[in-house]
């Protein structure tokens, strides 16, 4: 279905590639973790989930395809393709030497906190929202990714566990309030 292009980049949970529709010519995104027999709980297809409840949101990118892929080799593979996105806020700040101009930080203010509305109306809480996971289309929308630290929420109900990176967590959380 698809033909990896290169590299992007990875995380603790999986890699990302620049994909290209064998179909249409399109290039894409996938995020790939390797399967792991007997898995009672795939990272992959839990982001997926949450994507998939906020698809048509503005929020987050367009998924295209999300299952498991075996390769030449016979080995398995989960699998989430998406939009091709830009670059990330952190790869831009790095580029304007770690300055934005005003106008700048209220046009990302705004559309943050319209994304983080959308995705607490849908009862996610992301987790990990940090620069890095902050991407931009190619229309210049700001897009979030990676929801596979992020849980469902229940009313009013407190979650139990810590998670994120801890540089960009809350100093109440770190504490464990």
């Amino acid at each position: 279905r698809y033909k990896v292009i290169k590299k992007l980049g990875g995380g603790a949970f999986g890699e990302i590639y620049k994909v290209e529709k064998r179909k249409t010519g399109d290039f894409l995104a996938a995020k790939v973790e390797k399967a792991v027999k007997n898995a009672k709980h795939i990272m992959l297809f839990w982001e997926s989930k949450l994507i998939h409840k906020l698809r048509g949101k503005t929020a987050v990118p367009n998924l295209h395809f999300v299952g498991d892929e075996k390769t030449e080799d016979s080995k398995t593979y989960h699998v989430m393709v998406m939009d091709k996105l830009g670059k990330s806020l952190e790869d831009l700040f790095q580029e304007c030497r770690r300055k934005f101009d005003l106008s700048t930080v209220l046009h990302i203010a705004v559309q943050m906190f319209q994304r983080i509305q959308v995705v607490h109306e849908e009862r996610i809480i992301h987790r990990d929202i940090k620069p890095e996971n902050i991407m931009l289309s190619k229309e210049g929308e700001i897009k979030l990714i990676d929801f596979g630290l992020s849980q469902r929420t229940q009313g009013n109900k407190k979650l139990k566990s810590i998670a994120g990176t801890p540089y960009y967590m809350a100093p109440e959380v770190l504490e464990g309030h």
